[in-house]
């Protein structure tokens, strides 16, 4: 609800920027607190919190900007690596970080620590966790599905639990749960800053953590001790008002909106008191859908409350000494300010197909009918990173409790995914379960499932209009079951639970009345739910693996025929020259993002095998000389061919190439196979009008050269048949042009000028063969 009505403000406040008082926090308080030694988390005995630091490198930072401090600010500059010398300036300046840990899921890891495994280190530089709950497919059930997926995925899991205990990384086993959900009961403290390979880390921001998703890319240089880069954010101030009651959650409210791009929301207020430490947990999660770079709240008693009950009493009151610096100085300003009054909030159902519809309760009955949205309601399904507390569960058994007091059975499938073992563990102990299953629920494997396409669902052909309503995140078209003409409606969990009993979108569980098993008018009451477990969690079955304490002996074991894993070669480092007599291998016209460069999909599979995945590089790129996807000349047979074949052939011939692109070249996902591929399959730069900066980072992390002309206008000067050259990289300097030789069929020579941004480290990259090769040279002396 918050997450929605906040994203219907950004799109409508005025560009001028406001200024707000925070409430009367102190400043940086002095103070030597050196002394204490509280560990990070249960699962790591010699690393603990550096408050320390925290403190140090915010005393310097503010008396360099001399004003007041959001909390965002404070917890992003107290882990500069630089703080006497960074630059900062919001929405401007590029910052050096030194986060404090790393969280990686199964699908992301298995690059991510292939990639580390070459920077020839013993171990990683910061404190990582690998969670497998992306591999997992809802079918029939928790416990079949699990035995399943550990089948199907033995290799990968091998592969994951051998490395992680080979470099000194916490390893969660199928079946543990959602990464955020474990993140927020393990690892999440208050103050700290962490990267995640996943868009909805900011989950933790709920425990008042800077929690942001990234690419395996970036994971990897902070596990592998290289600053990470991040653009100095905005920051976006909320103040909530009033108190959320009754069937108003702090929930799911979807719309994507661009008012919270690069800026970090940050919620602050009296009616910052009445959401759960959970239910914060689940307004930050979403901000990922309103474009935010992370969100959080301030330290206050609920994230007390949820550090003891998730035995973690010393950082609960480590934080509460420390709660000065965890919260906005007084007068801090903010780029925008937002005011939402939590007592107005009307429950909402976000959907179908787009982020960007939301109708309030009140009103989705006659919008289903207006718009002839199917109204039979095929399948209810609750849980998910976003929405799978014991509060939330707690609040849909209390509405599967009243149907059943009243003879009601589910009319639609319903579905329950717990978030972690440790909530599945406790529902089933406190009852919630059974509840839930005797409404005719069937509780799913403790991982993400159906909210990713995980979901082997059976009940409606592939093409057939139906409806279902979840509690997850996201509602693209086929994302849940991969049928696009599924109609996927979010709400909160209560909101869902109630439909299933009515099986029906027209129904409005707040106004509206069921027949009771003998016939009569029943109407729900205001769900209700407890906050905590009173009897404390139960933590279920033990699926965590710590890392041995001799790692010396562990053998990280691939099958050298595995389809899905390859372990990667070092690239070659550069050969002292300049490049000469390249062939184009594509010259790329309009849009080309990441996905164009290495689609995902059923590719996805192969996220682990570089070779594998490397057949779908370009596929998607529009060839300017005909018009054509993943046709392009081959110079040396004359013959056209998939974009990978030829790149494959002149690797064998050992001839490397080049691409050529248009504008804003790379947008999207930061993900580095777009990158890794290029440069296995033997490129050595891509020349361009301009790059989104995460790519075009990520290619000068791989050995390769990102390069834009000079002048745009000379892309038009190329044809894809010239060859080309590089010339000055022996000079390669910061600030410093490179020249682009063409030699025309012709004959004809024509030269014209390249910028690049490489600074001295990153010309070391270059000439290292990537970034990891160069941290593996600084590891061997």
């Amino acid at each position: 609800m918050i997450t929605r009505q906040l994203s219907r403000i950004l799109r409508n406040i005025p560009s001028p920027l406001k200024n707000i008082h925070a409430r009367n926090y102190a400043q940086v308080l002095a103070g030597d607190i050196s002394n204490k030694k509280i560990k990070i988390s249960n699962f790591e005995q010699d690393k603990y919190i550096n408050y320390q630091r925290i403190q140090e490198n915010l005393a310097i930072v503010k008396n360099r900007l001399n004003k007041p401090l959001t909390l965002a600010e404070k917890i992003v500059y107290s882990h500069l690596d630089d703080p006497h010398g960074q630059d900062i300036e919001r929405g401007k300046t590029y910052l050096k970080l030194r986060p404090d840990r790393v969280a990686l899921q199964d699908a992301t890891a298995q690059m991510a620590l292939l990639q580390f495994m070459s920077a020839g280190m013993p171990e990683v530089a910061v404190p990582t966790t690998v969670h497998c709950d992306h591999l997992i497919e809802a079918q029939v059930g928790g416990e079949k599905d699990l035995a399943r997926a550990k089948d199907i995925n033995k290799e990968v899991y091998d592969f994951l639990a051998t490395t992680t205990a080979k470099y000194n990384i916490g390893f969660w086993r199928p079946g543990s749960g959602i990464i955020h959900q474990i993140v927020l009961e393990n690892y999440a403290f208050p103050g700290g800053l962490m990267i995640g390979t996943d868009s909805h880390t900011p989950n933790a921001g709920g425990l008042g953590m800077v929690a942001i998703g990234v690419g395996g890319a970036d994971a990897v240089d902070v596990m592998a001790d290289i600053p990470w880069e991040l653009k100095c954010p905005k920051v976006i101030g909320v103040k909530l008002t009033g108190t959320i009651s009754g069937w108003t959650a702090p929930k799911a409210g979807i719309l994507t909106v661009k008012g919270g791009t690069g800026a970090i929301v940050e919620y602050f207020g009296p009616g910052v008191e009445s959401l759960s430490c959970t239910g914060m947990a689940t307004i930050c999660n979403m901000g990922a859908e309103i474009g935010a770079t992370t969100s959080l709240f301030p330290f206050n008693r609920r994230m007390s409350d949820y550090l003891h009950a998730t035995n973690r009493s010393e950082i609960a009151s480590f934080s509460e000494s420390f709660a000065h610096n965890l919260r906005a100085d007084e007068g801090a300003h903010y780029d925008k300010v937002i005011e939402i009054n939590l007592s107005e909030l009307e429950p909402h159902i976000n959907g179908p197909f787009t982020p960007d519809l939301a109708t309030p309760l009140s009103k989705f009955k006659e919008e289903v009918v207006r718009n002839e949205w199917p109204t039979e309601l095929k399948v209810g399904l609750i849980g998910s990173c976003t929405n799978s507390s014991y509060e939330d569960m707690s609040r849909a058994s209390s509405i599967a409790k009243q149907a059943i007091d009243h003879g009601l059975k589910a009319k639609s499938l319903f579905t329950i995914t717990p978030g972690s073992e440790q909530i599945r563990a406790t529902i089933a102990r406190d009852g919630q379960e059974k509840i839930l299953k005797d409404a005719g629920g069937v509780v799913l494997a403790n991982a993400c499932g159906p909210c990713i396409g995980q979901w082997d669902r059976q009940d409606v052909k592939k093409g057939e209009k139906n409806s279902i309503i979840t509690s997850y995140n996201r509602n693209f078209t086929g994302r849940n079951d991969a049928n696009p003409a599924t109609h996927a409606f979010v709400a909160s969990p209560d909101i869902v639970t109630a439909f299933v009993f009515s099986g029906d979108l027209r129904f409005n569980p707040i106004t509206d009345t069921l027949k009771d098993g003998n016939g009569n008018p029943f109407k729900f009451t205001d769900p209700e739910g407890s906050e905590l477990p009173i009897r404390g969690y139960d933590p279920g079955e033990n699926t965590y693996q710590a890392p041995p304490k001799d790692r010396v002996a562990v053998q990280v074991v691939v099958d050298p025929k595995s389809k899905r894993l390859q372990l990667l070669q070092p690239f070659s480092k550069w050969n002292g020259k300049d490049a000469e007599g390249l062939p184009i291998l594509i010259k790329v016209k309009g849009k080309c993002t990441t996905d164009h460069i290495s689609m995902a999909g059923p590719w996805l599979k192969f996220r682990g095998h570089l070779d594998n995945i490397s057949n779908n590089m370009l596929i998607g790129a529009v060839n300017s000389e005909n018009g054509a996807v993943n046709n392009v000349k081959n110079v040396l047979t004359g013959q056209y061919d998939a974009v990978p074949n030829v790149a494959r052939d002149y690797k064998a011939k050992g001839i490397s190439w080049v691409v050529i692109g248009d504008e804003n070249y790379g947008e999207g996902s930061s993900r580095e196979h777009a990158a890794l591929e290029v440069r296995h399959l033997g490129g050595i730069a891509v020349i361009v009008k301009s790059f989104a900066r995460i790519h075009e980072t990520n290619l000068k992390k791989q050995g390769l050269l990102p390069l834009t002309f000079t002048n745009p206008s000379d892309y038009d000067k190329i044809d894809p048949t010239d060859k080309v050259s590089i010339l000055g990289l022996t000079s390669f300097a910061p600030g410093k042009n490179l020249t682009l030789r063409l030699n025309k069929k012709s004959g004809e020579t024509v030269d014209i000028p390249v910028s690049h941004t490489f600074n001295d480290n990153q010309i070391e990259w270059f000439k290292a063969g990537s970034a990891l090769n160069r941290m593996a040279e600084k590891h061997a002396h």
